[in-house]
């Protein structure tokens, strides 16, 4: 539907912004960024602005000693198949303390109140940098004892699992695989509680496990330097201007869309479902033009896996730039630029021995603020030399490094963070 005609959102006729009547859940304005030096040095672009702190939480208990997760069948307006497993959590703040005027959210009181249970993981994680403007979510993991009343459409799935589930297109959302990559490995794996990296059966699964333990604190010290080092000398400033000043895209047919078709466009929708606090509303959303890719190159360096990631510089983040993977980028918006001009790493990516692939699915974004946004995670397993200079802006990083820095905010984004959720389904597999 359009974006005028969306019940309880207005365009404001000064700015072109468009918010909802309440003041609350977010709005759609506009970013002016300049990246000296950058593949583009100047432009503008509508952006998603939802200052407020959401929660993303999953509940954890052990059922005969293995870690189960709880989780809910949910719909999302903007989901490409509908129902997808969400955290047993999933709120903004506006929905939790209900400017809705709808249900209340089930299970909230186990993370606003989680001092009474064992908390695994709480850290603020960034989304989508080109997309959100300085958005965070509280990620948390928190481990119950006492029984827990299972309402209709969520279900206890065990930590193992939920990670193999990966493996299948559309099925785990976004909000889910952010919290799991900042999950323990003690509640990942449903046998032990954690990968064994004594494991000598020189496979795939091995290496992974060792890749999770492995972290000196000389090595990890030179990481913090890199990312220091990389910031500060990376320039990147971004402010928000008005919509209506945004140039090279247009209000047009009811929504927000870019003269040359590229990019995405702001779209307006009306939703009516069961299982949710509100049965009917209508809001905007992001409509990506093309599917995402998402890629680490790994290698095997004495039986420990490392990961490629890629200082990744994005207008909306609140620091520079964060670690992302290796190539990251909407492959159709940079089809019609010369090789120089293209995310190092893209085509080897796109033009990978499928022999050396070891996962590949396509996963939706989050579908509360995106339309039918999908990106293919890639894992790919390279021989190259180890002595090859992976450049100024890329590092070799073991998951356990992975793990460290995603106890604190602001170094591993929501892309990256997807993927080490899926280097951990890796650990079932037979190397």
């Amino acid at each position: 539907m359009r974006l005028d005609e969306l019940d309880q959102w207005n365009i404001d006729p000064g700015t072109g912004n468009v918010g909802h009547d309440s003041g609350r859940f977010f709005t759609i304005e506009g970013l002016r960024a300049h990246r000296p030096g950058g593949p583009v040095e100047r432009w503008t672009q509508p952006i998603i602005r939802q200052p407020e702190i959401g929660i993303l939480g999953i509940l954890v208990k052990e059922f005969d000693g293995v870690p189960h997760c709880l989780m809910q069948a949910k719909v999302e307006p903007g989901n490409f198949n509908g129902v997808q497993l969400s955290p047993t959590v999933q709120a903004t703040r506006s929905n939790y303390t209900r400017v809705h005027k709808g249900r209340a959210v089930p299970y909230l009181e186990y993370f606003r109140d989680a001092g009474r249970h064992r908390v695994l993981a709480d850290v603020l994680q960034s989304e989508q940098g080109t997309w959100f403007y300085q958005k965070r979510n509280r990620n948390m993991v928190v481990e119950v004892t006492e029984d827990v009343e299972v309402l209709d459409e969520f279900c206890w799935v065990s930590a193992g699992q939920l990670h193999l589930l990966l493996t299948h297109p559309d099925l785990v959302n976004m909000d889910s695989r952010t919290v799991m990559g900042c999950m323990p490995m003690r509640a990942a794996d449903p046998a032990t509680g954690a990968p064994d990296p004594r494991a000598d059966d020189g496979g795939l699964r091995a290496s992974v496990a060792r890749s999770t333990a492995e972290a000196s604190d000389a090595r990890f010290a030179r990481t913090l330097q890199w990312i220091t080092d990389v910031r500060t000398h990376t320039d990147m400033w971004a402010d928000l201007i008005p919509l209506n000043q945004v140039t090279g895209w247009e209000l047009a047919d009811g929504l927000v869309r870019h003269t040359d078709g590229l990019f995405f466009e702001i779209i307006g929708v009306g939703i009516t479902t069961g299982g949710r606090e509100v049965r009917r509303w209508t809001q905007p959303l992001l409509y990506p033009k093309g599917t995402g890719l998402a890629a680490f190159f790994v290698r095997r360096v004495e039986g420990v896996l490392e990961v490629l990631v890629h200082a990744h510089v994005e207008p909306g983040l609140m620091d520079v730039l964060e670690l992302g993977p290796t190539v990251q980028c909407t492959v159709d918006n940079h089809a019609h630029l010369p090789e120089e001009r293209r995310p190092r790493f893209l085509d080897a990516a796109l033009n990978a021995d499928p022999a050396a692939i070891r996962f590949d699915t396509l996963l939706s974004e989050e579908g509360g603020r995106f339309h039918h946004a999908r990106t293919r995670y890639l894992v790919v397993e390279t021989t190259e030399d180890r002595t090859v200079d992976a450049g100024p802006e890329h590092r070799w990083m073991t998951l356990r490094e992975m793990s460290l820095l995603m106890r604190h905010s602001n170094y591993v984004n929501v892309e990256a963070r997807t993927l080490v959720a899926c280097l951990h389904s890796l650990l079932k597999g037979n190397g």
